[in-house]
C-alpha cells in the first residue's frame, strides 16, 4: 500500500515541480538540503528507507554506517546534521527517500496561511528570484505538504511516530 501511495504522491509532486520549474534550481549534484538538516520521518518511512539500505553494496553500507556513528557521537551538540545516506554528493537510497526529501524544494502554503519555502531560497536557489528575504511574489502550491497533513490525508496507512532520522538508529 505504501509503495502505491508513493507512486501517486510522486506523480502529484512531479506536476508541482513542473509547474514551478522556472523557479526550481534542484539538480543532480546539488545536495545543499542534505548537508545540514534534521530529516523528520515516520516509522513507516524509516522501514522503507531501510529496504533501500539493504540493497546497497558493502562499500556503501560501510560508508553509511560510518556516517551514522559520526553523527550519533556528535548528536548532543548537533541540532542539524548531514544525511547519513548522502554519499559523494548524492543520495544512496534515492528511490526509498522519505516524504520530507520528496517534498523538499517546493514552496507551498501551509494550512495556517504561511508560505513554506525551501531553505535554499535564502542561498539564491529555489524561488530566490521570487523572494526578497521577507516577502514572496508568486503563487505557492496550495496544498499543505507538512508531514502531519500528508499522513492525515492517508488514514489507512499506519505511518507511526515521527522522529529525526538519526534517532531511529
Amino acid at each position: 500500500m505504501y509503495v502505491q501511495f508513493l507512486k501517486e504522491f510522486d506523480a502529484k509532486l512531479a506536476a508541482y515541480f513542473k509547474r514551478d520549474s522556472a523557479a526550481i534550481k534542484c539538480q543532480k549534484g546539488c545536495s545543499l538540503c542534505c548537508e545540514n538538516g534534521d530529516y523528520p520521518l515516520s516509522y513507516l518511512e524509516m522501514s522503507y528507507l531501510m529496504q533501500g539500505f539493504a540493497c546497497l553494496d558493502k562499500e556503501k553500507h560501510d560508508c553509511v554506517r560510518e556516517n551514522i556513528i559520526k553523527i550519533k557521537a556528535q548528536r548532543e551538540t548537533l541540532k542539524a546534521y548531514p544525511c547519513p545516506f548522502l554519499l559523494d554528493g548524492s543520495c544512496s537510497v534515492y528511490q526509498y527517500r522519505p516524504l520530507t526529501c520528496r517534498v523538499h524544494g517546493l514552496a507551498y502554503m501551509r494550512s495556517d496561511g504561511i508560505v513554506k519555502l525551501p531553505e535554499c531560497a535564502r542561498c539564491g536557489l529555489n524561488y530566490a528570484q521570487n523572494f526578497d528575504g521577507e516577502t514572496v511574489n508568486f503563487e505557492p502550491v496550495k496544498e499543505d505538504l507538512n508531514l502531519d497533513k500528508i499522513f492525515a490525508s492517508r488514514p489507512h496507512l499506519d505511518f507511526g511516530p515521527i522522529k529525526s532520522m538519526i534517532d531511529f538508529f
